[in-house]
């Protein structure tokens, strides 16, 4: 996580840091050198999200937080370095997209609300035309989020840091909820047949 605090961890980062008494401990952070990489866990997590919070810088300054989504799997780790999905037709204010050709830094937040995990993302933000390259096309094309491709996206990693679980409130999906409940379910169709038996042997017993 070497570059990942050596891009987050400015001077006044640090003079906060050193206020509050953590600049010893966030220090340890910041030796290394060279982008951070996608190790196997975190293309695992990255790969079962259903959406992301992509934050782009605009031309005037002013940070914008935009929320990409679709089925797991949309975002596409390519390698250990690299992310990738297809940018499909929104409320067509393209302020993400505007912001990214004015500046490419973007970054990333993927939460596990259900599992209070999440995985922080720094990096530079490439826009790819759909008939540019035909071959990443399809390959980011076999999960997408619904709607009308519009273009592909590729983050180049630079930072990766996860984070710890506090504050992160509980939340679940459909799906979540569904194989969450599941064995409940079937309990309670377990017990409503077994009652079911008992009244009609009671019927026929009276």
């Amino acid at each position: 996580m070497s570059r990942y605090a050596q891009v987050a961890f400015t001077d006044p980062v640090r003079e906060v840091q050193a206020e509050q008494g953590s600049a010893a401990a966030m220090a340890r952070m910041l030796s290394g050198s060279g982008p951070d990489a996608l190790g196997p866990d975190e293309a695992a997590f990255l790969a079962e999200r259903d959406g992301v919070y992509l934050a782009t810088v605009g031309a005037t300054g002013w940070p914008y937080v935009q929320h990409r989504g679709g089925p797991p799997g949309f975002l596409h780790v390519l390698d250990e370095h690299t992310l990738g999905f297809v940018d499909v037709r929104g409320n067509r204010q393209y302020i993400s997209t505007g912001n990214l050709r004015h500046d490419d830094r973007v970054a990333v937040f993927a939460m596990d609300y259900a599992h209070q995990r999440r995985l922080k993302l720094l990096g530079r933000a490439e826009v790819v035309a759909l008939d540019a390259d035909p071959q990443l096309t399809a390959r980011l094309s076999d999960v997408t989020a619904d709607g009308r491709p519009e273009r592909l996206v590729l983050i180049h990693v630079e930072g990766v840091q996860p984070n710890c679980p506090q504050h992160i409130t509980p939340r679940w999906s459909e799906p979540e909820l569904a194989e969450a409940l599941a064995p409940l379910r079937e309990r309670l169709a377990e017990l409503e047949a077994e009652n079911a038996r008992l009244r009609e042997a009671g019927l026929r017993t009276g």
